[in-house]
């Protein structure tokens, strides 16, 4: 059943009461990064093994996202400020527990690459926090995975 989140600004990512906080450096530019992130939305599958689906909705406003296990996630783009910081908040999912949530990428140039930043903030009661603080390992290696996927897309292509 899917419900309708809290709408949260870019803010709450400072604010959640959960933040889980990852990063990588990649051996591609932030501008080809960002392009990956914020304008190939379809394209995410072939990086991001957990998504199944990904496309742009509402002239790129919006997004709408499938995961492995079924979990999906109706997103507004709350923050798109090429080719440092995408940040997108979910409107409406089918994951239970969740009462709001904020993904925020933020790239940084390093070098002849870029440190990726992924901050996954989330709100909800607390046996959902404590599921999420549990979930951290996987999740980390879900961002990992991600981040070799998209860095061999990236300087392959």
């Amino acid at each position: 059943m899917a419900r309708r989140l809290r709408p949260v600004g870019p803010d709450f990512v400072e604010e959640a009461p959960v933040r889980l906080v990852f990063a990588r450096v990649i051996a591609a530019d932030p501008e080809s990064v960002y392009r990956a992130l914020a304008e190939d939305t379809a394209g995410w599958p072939d990086w991001f093994s957990a998504v199944t689906s990904a496309r742009a909705v509402d002239d790129g406003a919006g997004r709408e996202i499938r995961l492995r296990g079924g979990t999906r996630f109706r997103e507004t783009v709350v923050a798109a400020n090429g080719p440092e910081v995408y940040a997108y908040r979910v409107d409406v999912t089918n994951a239970p527990g969740v009462r709001a949530l904020v993904e925020e990428w933020r790239l940084t140039p390093v070098g002849a690459g870029t440190r990726v930043r992924w901050t996954f903030a989330a709100a909800g009661p607390a046996p959902f926090r404590l599921v999420l603080r549990l979930a951290r390992g996987g999740l980390g290696r879900a961002f990992r995975d991600a981040m070799r996927g998209l860095e061999r897309r990236l300087v392959k292509g």
